[in-house]
């Protein structure tokens, strides 16, 4: 209980000192555009500092479940480009995402069932049938927000392999389109640029195409608990 109560004062923390001191104005487009190239110029000279310092910063936005994810996948994109980006960003947002999972399952269960209990049993019921390819469906189509999917994930019985490569695959595809506005940041001038209809019904597609496997399960279950066509002769 002494170490439960000491990482939810360190979360409260943390969260509060982001709003507190206004770090928020940081992550916007109108910032990410008027420090673009000076962010570019360090990346230039500090590689491996810049990527391991990206990194961890959006493991802490992810984790805490912080705004601003939105604007760092494009900061990605901006500073190491559409292909590197997109890898940079998925690395962050998978181990973001993953701690998120853990400490909702083991720090803010109650808090979580408390304040979403509502929207647990249709997470319950996925997870419950075919995890993977649920997991990968919540990635592909943007019906929940990223932050929901990870806390409500945690407190369901979906296994942490699962839920861990679920979200590193499932978001790779949205990552890229991010990533890759991101690497032509002249040409957007707000977010509603990049998700775009036709831009989500691909997500849709996606997410539809993931839950094939499992509907071909269901549908194969339910024909051999059909009874067997009779043999009798006249």
């Amino acid at each position: 209980m002494n170490k439960k109560f000491v990482l939810l004062a360190v979360i409260a923390m943390a969260v509060g000192s982001f709003f507190y001191f206004d770090l928020n104005q940081y992550l916007s487009l109108e910032g990410l555009k008027n420090n673009r190239d000076q962010l570019h110029d360090y990346y230039a000279v500090n590689a491996w500092g810049m990527i391991l310092g990206f990194i961890g910063v959006y493991i802490v936005v992810v984790a805490l479940s912080l705004p601003g994810a939105t604007i760092l996948t494009l900061s990605g994109g901006a500073i190491f480009g559409a292909v590197a980006g997109t890898a940079v960003v998925n690395v962050g947002a998978t181990i973001g995402a993953t701690l998120a999972f853990l400490a909702a399952r083991f720090v803010l269960r109650d808090w979580v069932e408390k304040k979403f209990g509502e929207r647990l049993a249709p997470f319950n019921e996925g997870f419950s049938k075919n995890a993977i390819n649920y997991i990968l469906f919540l990635r592909l189509v943007p019906l929940f927000p990223f932050f929901l999917v990870n806390l409500l994930s945690g407190v369901t019985k979906a296994p942490l392999k699962v839920y861990f490569f679920g979200t590193m695959f499932g978001t790779l595809p949205g990552t890229f389109v991010y990533a890759n506005a991101g690497s032509r940041l002249a040409s957007i001038n707000s977010l509603s640029d990049i998700a775009s209809p036709g831009v989500l019904g691909a997500f849709v597609l996606l997410g539809l195409f993931s839950l094939i496997p499992a509907l071909y399960q269901r549908w194969k279950s339910r024909n051999s608990n059909l009874p067997a066509p009779s043999t009798e002769q006249k």
